[in-house]
């Protein structure tokens, strides 16, 4: 469904629609680069309904069937990535504190109060984002394969950059599937092989409800222009804090979870070996079991 949301139209998913659910407490979930709500394995959200809560999904600004933001053009990553490297602040179209005021306002939209917020990889930091702007609508805040953004964190490696900055080889739906194919086998995780027939399936899914490139490219600068600013606020979230991250990790390595879970007081790192940066179903199963427990006690 669509609604309004800091001024912008935000597509939602949620269990409590409609479903006698709505006095359940609420998890938020935020979705990372250039992915739709879609992009959550069905098995999470199903896991999380049967341990009593309100699931609520959006599409973040820019991508899926929110709203997007074309009028503001394709940006320049290359020049911008450029100014990064020389310690400059690259320009972005909009925040992701802008991102975090957008999943406020689902909450407000939906009438939810306070909710458990859950982010993964972008939507992490925009998870910690929404910690620091509204700390009394924060329950509990999980961060998964994410980082503090601070600068100086290793980086990616190079064959991953190239894979995740490179174009299909065509326009057609096919060589867009397999692009992503390529770059999941590049991300993914080495010991949780992926199921190539189930993932084809569901980039399908995802190409046919909507396919927005450039979205990501300006989400992208809105992480790069968030760069070496979040990370001397995180010290201020007061939530109940777990950090979720793949020992093997190639986009964003392990050490940026370290990182994450040193500046936020009090939070719990739980590193996962052979986890990657995307969410089979082997890896699913192992951040549930401590991500449940993590909900119900706060």
């Amino acid at each position: 469904m669509k609604i309004r949301a800091n001024g912008i139209g935000i597509e939602v998913e949620d269990t409590g629609a409609g479903a006698g659910q709505t006095q359940r407490p609420v998890v938020l979930l935020i979705m990372g680069l250039g992915m739709q709500l879609v992009a959550w394995p069905p098995a999470m959200v199903e896991a999380l309904v049967a341990a009593g809560f309100r699931v609520i999904r959006h599409d973040n600004r820019d991508i899926g069937l929110s709203q997007h933001f074309d009028h503001l053009g394709a940006p320049n990553i290359l020049w911008e990535s450029i100014k990064l490297k020389m310690g400059f602040t690259p320009k972005a179209p909009y925040q992701l504190q802008d991102m975090a005021l957008d999943a406020i306002g689902v909450l407000d939209a939906l009438g939810v109060q306070q909710a458990h917020v859950v982010g993964v990889s972008m939507g992490g930091m925009i998870a910690q984002r929404v910690a620091l702007a509204a700390p009394d609508r924060v329950l509990s805040l999980t961060s998964i394969m994410s980082s503090s953004g601070a600068r100086g964190l290793p980086e990616a490696q190079p064959k991953v950059l190239r894979a995740l900055l490179s174009r299909p080889e065509g326009t057609d739906r096919d060589a867009i599937i397999n692009h992503y194919i390529k770059l999941f086998r590049v991300i993914g995780s080495p010991a949780f092989p992926l199921d190539e027939a189930l993932t084809r399936e569901r980039i399908a899914m995802g190409i046919a409800r909507n396919h927005h490139p450039v979205g990501t490219l300006r989400q992208m600068l809105a992480i790069a222009a968030d760069t070496g600013r979040r990370a001397a606020e995180l010290g201020r979230i007061r939530a109940r804090t777990l950090v979720l991250h793949g020992k093997d990790d190639p986009l964003v390595p392990f050490p940026c979870g370290e990182d994450t879970a040193r500046r936020i007081p009090g939070a719990q790192l739980v590193g996962i070996a052979g986890m990657g940066h995307d969410l089979p179903p082997g890896v699913v199963e192992r951040l549930l079991t401590p991500m449940i427990p993590h909900l119900q006690a706060a």
